[in-house]
């Protein structure tokens, strides 16, 4: 009895290190970005990077992900989207870094299958400490609109840069570009909300046998 009312109080115990908030700017010749985040928070976002179909895409983080998602960009767009979205997945992955804090009691890796009609993806993330990206994603489109596809990789690729992480996306089947596109958000979301989750039976230890990530 002694025994299992000592697991349920170290059970209520709140991690060691908990889930983090973020804030940061990154202002170049080309763009100016605001990510504010908060990694435990209930998935609300604002949004507004001039990309209608972008911040579409960045609502599926905050929402799957249960993260409070503030962006707010201004870029070149008169030329193309292209230094916007690569400069928020730049902010966006600093920001990460920063909320993931040393990742004591974090999960650390995440996995998610998503559907959407059609279409099914899979992500899996790995906090790892080392910038890594396998993006396997051939679109039945080239756009989505006005949205150049092409895009999309150069986001994860800035996340997992400045994030530190690894990150395996998959698109395993799909004829609707956006549907495509809406599956991989997803499941990036899904992936990353699993990774960041602490994990009781750590306690407030790193999860890696190097001791740090």
């Amino acid at each position: 009895m002694g025994l299992f009312a000592n697991l349920v109080a170290t059970s209520q115990l709140p991690m060691a290190t908990p889930l983090r908030t973020a804030d940061v700017n990154r202002t170049t010749l080309e763009t100016q970005v605001h990510v504010k985040l908060d990694l435990a928070g209930t998935g609300k976002s604002q949004l507004a990077t001039g990309i209608g179909f972008f911040d579409h895409m960045l609502d599926q983080i905050a929402r799957h992900g249960l993260i409070d998602l503030q962006v707010d960009a201004r870029g070149d767009l008169h030329i193309d989207a292209h230094h916007t979205v690569e400069d928020v997945g730049i902010t966006l992955g600093q920001a990460l870094a920063q909320a993931l804090g040393d990742k004591k009691g974090l999960t650390r890796y995440g996995h998610a299958y998503v559907p959407l009609d059609e279409a099914l993806s899979r992500v899996v993330v790995d906090l790892s400490g080392r910038p890594g990206l396998s993006f396997n994603v051939v679109f039945a489109r080239a756009r989505i609109g006005e949205f150049d596809v092409d895009l999309f990789r150069e986001f994860f690729q800035a996340i997992v840069n400045h994030a530190g992480i690894t990150v395996h996306i998959d698109n395993l089947r799909g004829d609707n570009a956006h549907h495509q596109a809406e599956t991989v958000f997803k499941a990036f979301a899904r992936a990353l909300r699993m990774a960041i989750t602490a994990d009781p039976r750590i306690g407030d230890a790193v999860p890696s046998t190097k001791g740090s990530l």
